[in-house]
């Protein structure tokens, strides 16, 4: 959300040689471990709806201004927040890590679950709970359809770190979520919203526009991500690159959310005030939403894993606490700057449906920091297949210069294995 996410430098637990916790944290334990901005992004959210709707109220002319250039239909400076809010984070994806880990049979049964949770389940239950939730509100609902089909690829890699989740096998669940996205949105989009949303003619979605709309605003980003990633990985070192470049691009993601939601808001001043009510109608099947995919997905791990213990089964470890927290997490979060973006490209920055797709990441910061702290509860309530006798580790304090002085030698052993350190 999705932001100065440090999770390409957190380092991660892997599920061979990392315990559930022991310990439970306190939350506000728990938030010291966020950086200083992902502690800030709700407020700083907030402030900016606020900023946004003075600026609208106090300033029409604002609307007109920012409509003077434009690029693919869209207000050309939306245009450029929106793609610059995405390199960031696609920059950080470990696209190199996925050959050599799907090889593994352990990480296919992983990526099949995955795949039904978040192509099959989530964007059904999206749908059921904005349907209940919005049923006489169509334009807000389709826009709480929207969110719910566009899959997690940013924050997710925070939250799994926090909850000390598989950093290497979350890295390729992000991969696979980012190219599928490219191809299934668009086809997504126009079967959840035009048959299964019950859209009306005047707020159907057409799939060449909602393509070309992806293409733009997440295949423009995706490939920039991977020719920098590319580039300095080949021509610098990766040490370079993870504790250096990456510190420097990440306040950008934030920025271009945080500058895309002042925006939007100054468009909506008026019509904001006059629908309150609407709009924090928005809000509750965003909170239903992330709490029952990330507990169901989190049941379902830990039950799988139990049955696979009790029957002595081999390979039952796959289904361990950091395979239980890469799974819910993914399946529990969205990828709120697609959503934004294509929302405001196909209806317009004004739109009641680009209002709702922004509600997104005000919800979702403080939820999943809140099943953050339940994760590692749950890990030391609950009895897993992979319990080992050590103490886990405190979660890395999300510290760059920490990072740098302490973990030298899981680099080096990563870099060898073909994987960046995460």
């Amino acid at each position: 959300m999705e932001e100065d996410m440090q999770a390409q430098a957190i380092p991660q637990p892997n599920s061979r040689d990392v315990s559930p916790p022991t310990e439970p944290l306190a939350p506000t334990v728990l938030i010291k471990k966020l950086s200083l901005t992902d502690k800030l992004l709700t407020p700083a959210i907030l402030v900016s709806m606020i900023v946004g709707v003075v600026i609208g109220e106090f300033a029409p002319g604002v609307q007109s201004a920012f409509d003077t250039a434009r690029f693919a239909s869209v207000s050309a400076p939306i245009a450029v927040g929106l793609i610059i809010m995405m390199w960031p984070i696609l920059t950080k994806v470990h696209f190199e890590a996925l050959p050599r880990i799907l090889l593994t049979r352990r990480m296919l049964a992983h990526v099949l679950l995955s795949l039904l949770l978040n192509w099959v389940v989530a964007p059904l239950v999206m749908l059921a709970l904005a349907w209940a939730a919005l049923p006489d509100l169509p334009t807000y609902r389709t826009g709480v359809i929207m969110v719910g089909l566009a899959r997690c690829i940013a924050m997710v890699m925070v939250w799994n770190a926090l909850a000390r989740g598989d950093g290497d096998y979350c890295a390729v669940l992000v991969v696979l979520n980012s190219v599928l996205q490219i191809a299934l949105y668009s086809p997504y989009a126009v079967w959840f919203v035009n048959i299964m949303g019950g859209a009306g003619a005047d707020i159907r979605v057409s799939y060449g526009d909602v393509a070309i709309s992806v293409l733009i605003y997440l295949g423009i980003p995706l490939g920039a991500g991977l020719l920098t990633r590319l580039f300095f990985l080949v021509f610098t070192s990766r040490e370079f690159f993870t504790v250096r470049f990456l510190p420097l691009i990440s306040p950008l993601a934030p920025l271009g959310l945080l500058y895309t939601i002042i925006v939007l808001f100054a468009y909506q001043g008026h019509h904001i005030l006059d629908n309150i009510g609407p709009t924090f109608r928005v809000i509750v099947p965003l909170v239903l939403y992330f709490s029952v995919m990330w507990a169901g997905a989190f049941a379902l791990v830990w039950y799988l894993g139990r049955r696979a213990v009790a029957r002595r089964q081999v390979g039952a470890d796959a289904w361990s606490y950091e395979m239980a927290v890469v799974q819910s997490f993914t399946a529990g979060s969205n990828n709120f700057e697609l959503a934004i973006a294509v929302t405001i490209a196909v209806y317009g920055v004004g739109s009641d449906q680009a209002l709702a797709a922004t509600i997104g990441p005000l919800v979702e910061v403080p939820v999943l920091l809140a099943l953050t702290w339940f994760a590692l509860y749950l890990g030391r309530a609950l009895k897993w297949g992979n319990i080992q006798s050590e103490d886990d580790p405190e979660p890395a304090d999300i510290s760059m210069r920490e990072i740098a002085a302490t973990s030298i030698e899981p680099e080096k052993r990563k870099e060898e294995a073909g994987l960046d350190p995460l």
